[in-house]
């Protein structure tokens, strides 16, 4: 375990960190981590057991200490039996990077301590403008980075469940069409942990704002990796959607289903160079030292090292 005075963080390499959690059991079966894994990712039963299952374990003790701390401020505002409010965690990172599979497997093992909390996931997709408001600003080809997103309303989402709301709902986007659903909603009612996954979830407040959606995260995980592996994986995912979801004549790229591999490698290296390329650089990546926790991805998508926040 390394201490770099220099930064906030702790470095843990893997074997380190696989042996903070030595009595817990796994609670997930292999058939479970395949169904959770995104596409091109390549993640295993053990990588769960020695990286994700302490990383569940350390966020319910951050949990625990959230729930005694509430209860305690409430006892001394002579407000026992007050509504509860939820704990949020956030998870950023850029494109392809792995983090929808993260997210989801932090549902699952977190709903699995216990006391069997609730949790719900929501992706900030969801507050994506729809195509035809990014075609009227002229934004479209922007897609991803922080003004294509109605900040105001998922900053409103997030708030709302904060204070506790019973019933809070959100939009719901389609990665097949790519753009939002209409008359579709996601509702959340007052889980025990919500996990809110999102490429720019952790940005500071914009200038004319008071406030972000991070200010309102209990506990934020960042996923991270070269800019190389990153550009890889995209480039790989294109290829298996290309051959995959493409084909349905719903999808929105459709069009890119008839290309040979090579058009295709060339057409993700161009979109990638143009778009997300620019808003890793420009707007996720900077956000990485606002995390509390940020698991260090090799080039096969393992991760190889675990930074924690110093407390």
């Amino acid at each position: 375990m390394s201490q770099h005075h220099s930064t906030p963080f702790v470095e843990v390499d893997r074997a380190e960190w696989a042996r903070l959690a030595p009595n817990t059991a796994m609670p997930l079966t292999e058939l479970e981590v395949h169904a959770l894994r995104g596409l091109g990712d390549s993640l295993e039963l053990r990588e769960v057991a020695e990286v994700y299952l302490p990383v569940s374990r350390l966020i319910s003790l951050y949990h625990e200490a959230y729930k005694r701390l509430h209860n305690d401020t409430m006892a001394f505002l002579g407000q026992q039996g007050a509504k509860k409010v939820p704990f949020i965690i956030g998870v950023a990172g850029s494109v392809a990077v792995g983090k929808s599979t993260t997210a989801r497997l932090l549902q699952s093992l977190l709903s699995r301590w216990s006391n069997s909390p609730r949790v719900d996931l929501v992706t900030t997709d969801g507050f994506l403008y729809p195509n035809a408001e990014l075609e009227r600003r002229g934004i479209m080809a922007r897609k991803g980075f922080p003004e294509s997103y109605d900040r105001r309303a998922l900053l409103n989402f997030v708030s709302r469940i904060k204070a506790g709301e019973e019933r809070v709902t959100a939009p719901v986007y389609s990665h097949l069409t790519y753009d939002i659903v209409e008359d579709a909603e996601v509702v959340v009612e007052q889980p025990d942990i919500l996990v809110v996954e999102g490429l720019n979830v952790l940005q500071a407040p914009p200038s004319n704002a008071h406030m972000a959606v991070s200010d309102l995260f209990d506990f934020s995980v960042y996923v991270d990796a070269s800019s190389q592996s990153i550009t890889d994986w995209y480039v790989d995912r294109f290829l298996k959607l290309k051959r995959g979801a493409f084909t349905d004549p719903n999808s929105y790229f459709h069009r890119f289903a008839s290309l040979d591999d090579e058009a295709a490698t060339d057409l993700a290296l161009t979109i990638w160079k143009a778009t997300n390329l620019p808003n890793l650089k420009e707007n996720i990546l900077p956000t990485r030292s606002r995390a509390d926790l940020v698991l260090r991805k090799a080039s096969d998508h393992t991760v190889h090292s675990v930074l924690l926040r110093k407390l």
